[in-house]
């Protein structure tokens, strides 16, 4: 039976802040591209993936969707780089690609006959004058996101949420924020707006939006006559909605989609956390939250992960983040599973928020990998694990009778790998484990619930180790 697991795409990639969109019967993600090892975001050409409507196992790409060298603003280095897009069909039946090019400050526009490329330039959105959006000294325009309405009118979100990053510290103005501009039929030119639809941190006092006002991250669905505009908070590493009957103005909060950390669900963080963009796909009456989770020490190689969520027809639920996200149901538990599926990862003494400059305590482990960026073989791993790591993998279902458990790992580790059904649960089995130069599997007894449950994996030892990947017989 095949399966599918967070993240959703292979090792490899680092595609964060994703767009999940239905075109044709298929499914289609835009995001950005991170470089894995990177030194900032975004490092990379953007590439879409895709899948079947029915069947959300199987995604693949073509190649790359659209270069950044398109662009006619690109002048090279690690500044000009392509954040978040977002796509749509014009009503001409062409596919239209949302971008800003660095910190520019225009949204540029390219446009393909196909869903997933290649894409050519097109134009920067622009005034009815001519100027592009961007130039008559507006604030900041990022994170585009476009809609169009069944009335056929053509919306375009954008904005930032922080004045403190431009030089504009302490200056409470009212030009920030979440903006909606309507467009032409040429998908470029502007025929109203901005208006501004969310509060920020500087006028949310004492509004339903405090303490989750907009940060970034534009996105904007339509469900049962709601508008939902999907956002990342000043948390960060939670994505939020507020719900409207009109696509660009009465917005209230409505509450958090998905937090990377699983911050609210529980009384800790249980997983390394980080910057968090992404937005809703709905398929045949099912609700999924895309975001992305964050690797190697840095928040410059994240990753696609998605989780479903439960819809009421007005309001969502907070989704748990898992590593069997868009399988629909738990994963087998049988099997050989790669240690990178992990959910949960984090340290007895706590977790951090992946900032872009720290420096990595000892006692962390991480996700890494042992090829360069674009090589495309699956080598992700855990690394730097040691007594103080807690590694969890949510759900499996042990209806089937299995006995035994192995680890792959690479250890100057001397001690024991406790399995469990939770962080400090039910012992389900132990795995002695000895120094190795290499590679090495070691086995333990296992004896799991006849029932749907979790995997967690501690360690009682001295060393340091890194795990490749489990075997459940």
């Amino acid at each position: 039976m095949k399966q599918i697991f967070n993240p959703i795409l292979p090792d490899y990639e680092y595609i964060p802040d994703p767009e999940p969109h239905v075109f044709n019967g298929r499914v289609y993600v835009y995001g950005s591209h991170d470089k894995f090892g990177g030194i900032s975001f975004c490092l990379n050409d953007y590439v879409v993936y895709s899948c079947p409507v029915d069947d959300l196992t199987s995604w693949s790409k073509k190649g790359i969707s659209y270069s950044k060298k398109e662009d006619k603003e690109y002048k090279g280095g690690f500044i000009n780089v392509m954040y978040a897009p977002d796509c749509t069909q014009g009503k001409d039946g062409k596919f239209y690609l949302y971008y800003t090019l660095g910190f520019l400050g225009h949204i540029a526009v390219a446009v393909s006959d196909k869903p997933d490329g290649p894409f050519s330039f097109y134009g920067y959105v622009k005034y009815p004058d001519g100027v592009s959006l961007g130039d008559k000294k507006e604030f900041l325009q990022f994170d585009p996101a476009i809609f169009i309405d069944d009335d056929g009118k053509i919306y375009l979100y954008s904005g930032y949420g922080s004045t403190q990053k431009f030089g504009l510290k302490g200056k409470k103005t009212t030009n920030i924020g979440a903006m909606v501009y309507q467009l032409e039929d040429d998908m470029l030119t502007l025929k109203d707006g901005p208006k501004y639809i969310c509060k920020t941190i500087f006028n949310s006092k004492n509004t339903d939006f405090e303490g989750h006002e907009f940060f970034e991250a534009s996105s904007m669905r339509k469900y049962n006559n709601h508008y939902y505009f999907i956002y990342s908070s000043f948390v960060n590493h939670e994505l939020c909605y507020a719900i409207s009957d009109y696509p660009d103005h009465g917005f209230v909060y409505g509450g958090v989609l998905v937090s990377n950390c699983d911050e609210g669900l529980g009384d800790k963080k249980t997983n390394y956390y980080g910057n968090n963009h992404g937005s809703i796909l709905e398929l045949n009456g099912n609700y999924y939250i895309f975001y992305h989770r964050q690797t190697n020490k840095n928040s410059f190689s994240r990753q696609m992960c998605a989780e479903k969520l439960k819809y009421d027809g007005l309001h969502f639920s907070q989704a748990e983040i898992t590593s069997c996200g868009l399988n629909n149901g738990p994963l087998i538990g049988k099997g050989k599973y790669k240690a990178s599926i992990a959910c949960n990862l984090y340290s007895d003494k706590g977790t951090f928020f992946y900032k872009v400059l720290r420096r990595w305590a000892p006692s962390h482990a991480y996700l890494t990998q042992e090829r360069e960026d674009n090589e495309e073989k699956e080598t992700q791993y855990i690394k730097n694990i040691s007594k103080h790591t807690i590694i969890g993998y949510k759900y499996f279902d042990f209806s089937q009778p299995v006995t035994k458990i192995s680890v792959e790992v690479k250890s100057s580790f001397s001690g024991e790998v406790i399995v469990s059904d939770k962080d400090g649960g039910q012992v389900l089995g132990k795995i002695k484990v000895t120094p190795s130069h290499g590679k090495k599997v070691f086995s333990g007894t296992f004896n799991p619930p006849n029932s749907v449950s979790g995997l967690f994996f501690t360690f009682k030892g001295r060393g340091k180790l890194s795990l490749y990947s489990f075997d459940i017989e």
